[in-house]
């Protein structure tokens, strides 16, 4: 997705943003008014190598460590949070025991993605951000309305960006946007390249490119106005009919042509942001099956319907011999399927923080979802339920890339090079504001 911050989108927040600025804060329907809500701040932080640590890291590792004695003499003892953690433990124990409990070995039928954790994972859905607009969180839905509202009336102010914006964002067929796109393009390129040509200064409404390409486009009739273009009858063939005709005088001259061509082609839109609609779970909570809703598929539910009929025949599948590249092709398909992942990452006291992403965003962003959320800023590695333990190379891969998808648990531990030095000090993780947002069982 490309971010809305072109120069079209640019120049129409100026014109508005004082205006939508006195909207207020938002807030989730689906949430208390206190609910804690984060946007998506790009981090600087990046996991530390792990190698013996440098100088610089000592030292920084020092200076934070300092920082931390310092809030554990002058911070009064939080009794909500002391409960908390008491609870977590019990919750901790009980598992243990359960596993105890539990280790007569059973045979289970080899998995080939861990596609099959979704259970363990639950959201309400998924839903998204539009800064430019307010700060509200809502359905992808909602928002549709509310951008197509926005931009509306904006028109009055800024018609020819405006009728851009509209056509690149209220419309969700990018095949269909392309082919309207190229198609009104020729029509300013001609006007440009030939600009007292009479013949390109008409479009016969009832012509068949226009009729197609052009009129089911939300905004292109807006943008054919910008461009000095107006409706009015006309003869054809011994018969009146609608067109569109070019005047220059509706317009500063072909330079305002050449802009909208340029605004049109460089397709900027209003682009919306996931929410990450954080959480913290305790660990009976994070062991509930609740499977994933149907905003996380990228297919219908129909055919959500006819791939869990498909289920039994897959288990037999996976107990065949197959080749590496079978696996594969299986994995990418199942993979595809999904448009979302959801993401827990447990701490070593047992707590995990949960957080939705698009499966086309990147590894550091997850960093920086742990990184924004830590009561202390310090150095930390995430492992993968493999074992695999990410770093700088991971940063650049997304989601998808790196099999996180539909839904994983990843492992907290501090940097090793200042683990030691920082349990002795604290065991806490989470913000004390995050860890009150553990919802109650």
């Amino acid at each position: 997705m490309k971010p809305a911050t072109s120069k079209a989108v640019e120049e129409l927040k100026k014109k508005v943003d004082a205006k939508f600025k006195l909207a207020g804060p938002g807030h989730r329907l689906d949430s208390s008014s206190s609910s804690f809500t984060t946007s998506k701040p790009k981090s600087s932080y990046a996991p530390f190598q792990r190698a013996e640590p440098t100088v610089a890291t000592r030292q920084a590792a020092e200076a934070a460590l300092a920082r931390l004695n310092s809030q554990r003499k002058d911070t009064a003892f939080n009794t909500s949070l002391a409960a908390i953690q008491a609870q977590v433990r019990r919750e901790l124990e009980a598992e243990k025991k359960d596993e105890k409990s539990s280790d007569i070995p059973t045979y289970r039928k080899p998995i080939e993605t861990e596609l099959e954790a979704s259970p363990l994972l639950a959201v309400k859905g998924v839903y998204f951000r539009c800064p430019m607009i307010s700060e509200e969180v809502l359905p992808k839905e909602e928002w549709r309305g509310k951008i197509k509202e926005f931009l509306l009336d904006q028109l009055e102010e800024e018609r020819g960006l405006t009728a851009c914006l509209m056509i690149h964002s209220c419309n969700y067929n990018r095949t269909k946007v392309t082919e309207c796109m190229d198609v009104l393009c020729r029509y300013l390129d001609n006007i440009i390249a030939n600009p007292t040509e009479v013949k390109f200064h008409k479009i016969r409404c009832q012509n068949t490119l226009f009729k197609d390409k052009v009129e089911p486009i939300f905004g292109a009739m807006e943008l054919l106005h910008a461009a000095g273009f107006r409706q009015q009858q006309m003869e054809h063939n011994e018969t009146t009919e609608q067109f569109w005709v070019f005047d220059i005088a509706n317009v500063d001259g072909i330079q305002t042509l050449e802009f909208l061509r340029d605004a049109l082609k460089s397709e900027d839109r209003i682009e919306l942001e996931v929410d990450r609609d954080i959480q913290v779970l305790s660990p009976a909570q994070a062991a509930k099956k609740i499977e994933l809703p149907g905003d996380f598929y990228a297919i219908s539910p129909e055919e959500i319907k006819k791939e869990q009929q498909y289920r039994t025949e897959a288990m037999e599948k996976q107990m065949q011999l197959r080749t590496k590249a079978m696996r594969e092709k299986d994995e990418l398909r199942e993979i595809r399927k999904y448009k979302f992942a959801l993401i827990r990452i447990r701490f070593p006291d047992g707590i995990y923080l949960q957080g939705t992403f698009s499966v086309y965003e990147k590894f550091s962003e997850v960093i920086a979802l742990v990184q924004e959320n830590l009561e202390h800023d310090c150095p930390f590695l995430l492992s993968s339920p493999t074992g695999h333990k990410f770093d700088e190379a991971d940063n650049e891969s997304t989601l998808m890339q790196l099999r996180l998808v539909p839904a994983t648990i990843l492992t907290f531990q501090w940097d090793p090079s200042i683990a030691e030095e920082i349990t002795s000090v604290t065991n806490t993780y989470l913000k004390p504001d995050v860890m009150m947002l553990i919802q109650s069982l």
